[in-house]
């Protein structure tokens, strides 16, 4: 049984903050097996059966992560996703079986952060697990703080991971912030979509190159003014994407005091 994150797990230690995860499957040796493995690891982690106690116990305790089988009870697992990502960014790794392309495929349209494919390995869901929260919650080198990324109304904050066009905030997925922060590093620079998947998915993610484009359209949905004719996030046919840094308006090159 899960115990209070506080004791008595291998990295414990004052001050440490246990990070929480709420593993949902419906196959109770699943469930055990995946709490098993990430508590041995110094997780906390919280279980649930079925998709209506899974939106429950997301919504009560805001754990750090989920992860999410796609085959549920009540509430299939796509449904819970796509609830999910309309309330908050808590980051998700979907399971799903081994032939389910299409799910998988689903599963990254609707918002998922990544999956694992069923039968996995322990240690290798585990090592999934850390890599979203790493990027999530980078911990910065040595404390120095990093530059905020500017482009017109639009700017980013790589210390809180947080988004503002033209002062409001924008809620963007794990993912979601990573593309784009990449992109904003490197502002007119033409990435391929293997590229971004290498440098934001991770080297050994064997998705296809249309996660990409789902989260591109995902990104121009909340940052352009018109997704359709984007101005930041720009198409290079047959190539890719890159950032484009928009022009100055003519007010904005006036000689001062004109």
């Amino acid at each position: 049984m899960a115990g209070d994150g506080t004791r008595g797990r291998r990295g414990g230690r004052p001050g440490w903050c246990v990070q929480r995860i709420l593993v949902v499957d419906d196959e109770p040796h699943i469930v055990e097996l995946v709490r098993y493995n990430l508590e041995r690891e110094g997780f906390q982690v919280t279980v649930a059966y079925d998709g209506r106690e899974a939106l429950r116990r997301a919504r009560a305790e805001q754990p750090d992560l989920i992860v999410l089988d796609l085959m549920l009870p009540y509430v299939d697992g796509l449904e819970v996703c796509r609830t999910l990502r309309r309330e908050s960014t808590v980051p998700i790794l979907v399971l799903t079986a081994k032939d389910g392309e299409l799910d998988r495929v689903l599963g990254l349209e609707t918002g998922a952060d990544d999956y694992v494919t069923k039968p996995f390995s322990p240690r290798e869901l585990v090592a999934r697990v850390r890599a979203i929260l790493r990027r999530a919650r980078p911990e910065g080198q040595a404390g120095v703080p990093q530059a905020r990324l500017a482009a017109g109304d639009l700017v980013l904050d790589p210390n809180t991971r947080e988004v503002f066009l033209a002062g409001r905030p924008v809620e963007l997925t794990t993912k979601e912030f990573d593309l784009l922060r990449l992109l904003m590093a490197h502002p007119n620079r033409v990435f391929s979509r293997d590229a971004l998947l290498e440098h934001v998915w991770g080297y050994d993610y064997f998705g296809s190159t249309r996660t990409v484009d789902m989260h591109i359209s995902r990104l121009r949905d909340k940052i352009e003014d018109d997704p359709a004719s984007p101005t930041f996030i720009v198409t290079v046919r047959g190539v890719g994407y890159k950032f484009k840094v928009p022009e100055p308006s003519r007010r904005a090159r006036r000689p001062a005091g004109r």
